[in-house]
């Protein structure tokens, strides 16, 4: 066996693609710039491990199950000034998850809130965080199946094990007594175990109207309130401002 055939063998045997796919190319660029061995080894090597963590934030990012990938970046947040950008940046640093640390995003439908909880899962997942996005309705309706089903410690399992569970959409629709106490339940696992991003159109003092429940609505809110960073965030639509604005930049290009 030649030495390429022999060297492509090995690198596929220690699961090296990048490293198999460059090394000629790098070595003549080596050779032409006359660098060490040492710096080209580097660089072949600096090339797989960068490859191997842009595989592990696609993976993740696929088993956040994100309904579409909206960055903090892509943001606009001169079109909601309310909004305080700074504090969103700092919160992308993930400290809020090593502390357990909840984040409460409250508001009228159409302020961005989805966008923002979905751009803080994202910069997550960018830290290698175990990451799931799932609308509240989805999940209780998910937990519900799995009791039926006798699969539910699976299924609490799966969600215990991670670091940031992202619940979009609380409120919109009541829960029926069972699923609400199952929410519950799981939220209560999660207490200063991991950390919960949650989406509401509601004020608080209607939350007894979703889970049917004022003691259960009382000792929902106390798990997620504590340790949490609560944001309120008003104004007109951002869904709205981005639209006018995609239009004007449409026109202006047209």
């Amino acid at each position: 066996m030649s030495k390429a055939l022999l060297l492509e063998a090995h690198l596929k045997r220690l699961r090296m693609p990048t490293v198999a796919s460059l090394y000629l190319n790098l070595a003549r660029e080596a050779e032409t710039n006359n660098e060490t061995y040492e710096s080209y080894l580097l660089a072949l090597l600096d090339a797989e491990v960068q490859q191997r963590d842009i595989n592990v934030q696609k993976a993740r990012m696929k088993r956040a199950k994100f309904p579409t990938a909206k960055t903090l970046e892509e943001f606009d947040f001169s079109a909601l000034p309310e909004i305080n950008s700074s504090r969103f940046l700092t919160l992308a640093h993930n400290s809020y998850i090593e502390k357990k640390e909840n984040i409460l995003l409250i508001g009228p439908c159409g302020v961005g809130k989805t966008h923002l909880a979905i751009g803080l899962g994202i910069a997550a997942c960018r830290a290698r965080k175990k990451v799931r996005f799932i609308t509240t309705p989805a999940l209780v309706n998910e937990l519900v199946e799995a009791r039926e089903n006798h699969k539910l410690s699976r299924v609490e399992a799966s969600f215990a094990k991670l670091d940031l569970l992202i619940l979009d959409e609380f409120g919109f629709v009541p829960f029926p007594k069972d699923g609400a106490e199952l929410l519950f339940h799981l939220i209560a696992s999660k207490y200063e175990r991991g950390s919960i991003i949650l989406t509401s159109n509601l004020e608080f003092s209607k939350w007894t109207d979703v889970m049917g429940d004022q003691a259960l609505a009382g000792a929902f809110v106390d798990r997620l309130t504590h340790h949490a960073h609560i944001i309120q965030i008003t104004g007109d639509s951002y869904r709205f401002k981005n639209s006018l604005q995609t239009k004007k930049k449409s026109k202006k290009k047209s």
